[in-house]
């Protein structure tokens, strides 16, 4: 009984370890490589939008999407990137990231040449490693909310790709504090994806 006890004891301290180990180190990784100033981050030829949901369950437009559209079409007004290549979930015939974002850059004045899709973001991982292999870019912009920007940058570097983040507008609240929590653990995942080499 008492090494049951023991074990339990330490299988949940090696994963408290593990998961607050994985989040400073994707946060450490990415000092000084997020902005929220336009005007303080450099010049990529492509900025990498994460895709989103644009209607929530609920009915109601996902701020994450419109503060990401916001932060795309004023690094793109103010010559931070040239081009937008949209990474994100278009798992099947009713749901389609990828072309609502490119619906809203165009409604916000992006042009559709601009602007390149990829369909097969469905994760962020994923999203990162098929901008270098399948759209040939080896540094970009990522544009994301910040703790998103953290780990995409992560597995970006990686995977051989000089990156910085774009910070779009965050939420807080009740929301806010339910996609933090989910992100814990979805750097723990990233982390020991690389750590293995998943």
């Amino acid at each position: 009984m008492k090494k049951t006890g023991i074990g339990i004891l330490l299988l949940t301290l090696t994963t408290i370890l593990v998961v607050f180990g994985s989040n400073y180190a994707i946060e450490k990784n990415a000092e000084n490589k997020t902005f929220s100033n336009s005007s303080k981050i450099e010049k990529n030829k492509v900025g990498l939008v994460l895709g989103t949901s644009k209607v929530l369950k609920n009915g109601r437009i996902n701020l994450y999407f419109t503060y990401r559209i916001n932060a795309t079409v004023e690094l793109f007004q103010k010559g931070k990137i040239d081009f937008v290549l949209v990474s994100g979930d278009n798992g099947n015939e009713n749901y389609d990231e990828p072309t609502d974002f490119k619906e809203a850059l165009i409604k916000k004045g992006i042009p559709a040449h601009k602007i390149f899709l990829d369909y097969a973001g469905f994760r962020t991982l994923d999203s990162v490693v098929r901008a270098k292999e399948i759209f040939g870019q080896h540094e970009i912009t990522i544009i994301s909310q910040k703790f998103h920007n953290e780990r995409a940058i992560y597995l970006a570097e990686k995977n051989g790709i000089s990156a910085v983040g774009f910070n779009a507008k965050d939420l807080t609240g009740k929301y806010g504090i339910k996609t933090r929590i989910r992100e814990y653990f979805a750097r723990t995942k990233a982390y020991l994806d690389v750590l293995l080499g998943i």
